[in-house]
């Protein structure tokens, strides 16, 4: 059944993060040769990811929080595992140290899809929930997924910028102030107002919207990339003025960094330099 009340989403990639400390003196005190086994082994795995079936970026994270992000995506959720699996194994993973982890799926909210459909399928005289709605409903869907916009955007690649910043968050569910309690109207014309401000930052940041709601302790997860480091502030400050952030949005931690490629892992691993983004990964 379709409840009227619910906006629909459309989903992709399914995505891990995961957050690791790294013990860089206990690599450090290895050999010259066992480092480059293991530094070796590591890229060919990460490598491996990379493919028609998942995606798979590396960023170092500045702060206390975390050394390492790896942000994997999949095809289908048993490839986050398979990443997962194929990562442990590792002898080098003996110096990484767990820290967070997030699993969602890449969404693509349809909130005014969603009552522009209710609407076309009223003026079809059809009864809502019947087998002939819900079939209509589903064709609907259907067409918004194969869209060749919403496509792309539900199969893109992890985007090659030099910045990231990761944070999760809730819509709030309290006594005083629910986002769900909102009627359906309120919260598309809400949305609508939110997503302006993004919208204007277009160009200059690339942000990645995941669902974990059923997968995780938040209900989102949010994912911005930039060239510059100052958009991420500009851009969540101006949506906290907004009433969706201001009213109903809850923050969990945030994670910003810089992303690196495969090949510069030597570099990340030995601590002398700052690893680099390079166009061909």
């Amino acid at each position: 059944m379709r409840n009227p009340n619910v906006p629909e989403s459309l989903e992709g990639w399914w995505i891990l993060h995961r957050m690791f400390s790294f013990d860089r003196r206990g690599f450090a005190g290895l050999s010259r040769k066992r480092q480059t086994r293991l530094t070796d082994d590591l890229g060919a795995v990460l490598l491996a990811l990379k493919s028609q079936e998942g995606d798979v970026a590396l960023a170092q994270i500045s702060g206390h929080k975390a050394d390492l992000m790896v942000t994997h995506y999949a095809a289908a959720f048993e490839g986050l595992l398979e990443a997962q699996n194929a990562l442990d194994r590792l002898e080098v993973c003996d110096f990484f140290v767990p820290r967070e982890s997030f699993t969602s799926v890449l969404e693509l909210g349809l909130y005014d899809a969603t009552a522009k459909v209710h609407d076309e399928l009223q003026a079809m005289n059809l009864k809502p929930n019947s087998a002939e709605w819900n079939a209509a409903f589903g064709t609907k869907l259907r067409e918004q997924a194969e869209h060749p916009r919403n496509a792309e955007r539900l199969r893109a690649r992890i985007p090659p910028r030099r910045y990231v910043c990761f944070y999760p968050m809730d819509k709030k569910r309290g006594e005083s102030v629910n986002w769900y309690s909102l009627p359906y109207a309120d919260r598309a014309r809400l949305m609508v107002e939110h997503g302006k401000i993004g919208r204007t930052f277009h160009g200059l940041v690339t942000q990645v919207i995941s669902g974990a709601i059923g997968y995780d302790d938040w209900e989102w997860g949010v994912d911005l990339y930039a060239d510059d480091p100052l958009v991420f502030k500009k851009l969540v400050y101006e949506m906290r003025f907004d009433e969706v952030s201001a009213k109903y949005g809850e923050f969990g931690p945030f994670y910003s960094g810089v992303q690196f490629s495969i090949a510069q892992l030597p570099v990340f691993l030995n601590g002398d330099f700052v690893p680099q983004l390079n166009e061909v990964q």
